[in-house]
């Protein structure tokens, strides 16, 4: 599979797809995982993984990313073998 190279500054065009990847909480991982995890996988500073880690714990769920589908799978698959629980949706 080839991978394509993202910039800061790439637009969706008008004519894709919002994806959004889904972290669902659990009663196994601690927040500094949870939060490690988001900041290695998905590019959330610190203060931004932490306050998605704290919302998924509070509601059950949580967008914590869009964007293209196949970077959202992923993020999944790598959220995933790290022991989260989390999935994309169209």
């Amino acid at each position: 599979m080839k991978e394509k190279t993202l910039h800061k500054d790439d637009k969706l065009k008008s004519s894709d797809e919002v994806n959004s990847l889904i972290l669902y909480n659990d009663n196994l991982n601690t927040f500094d995982h949870v939060i490690k995890s988001l900041v290695e996988v998905c590019g959330h500073d610190f203060i931004q993984a932490e306050q998605c880690a704290l919302i998924v714990h509070l509601r059950g769920s949580y967008e914590v990313k869009t964007g293209p589908k196949e970077i959202l799978n992923a993020m999944s698959r790598s959220l995933n073998a790290k022991g989260l629980n989390s999935k994309v949706n169209s």
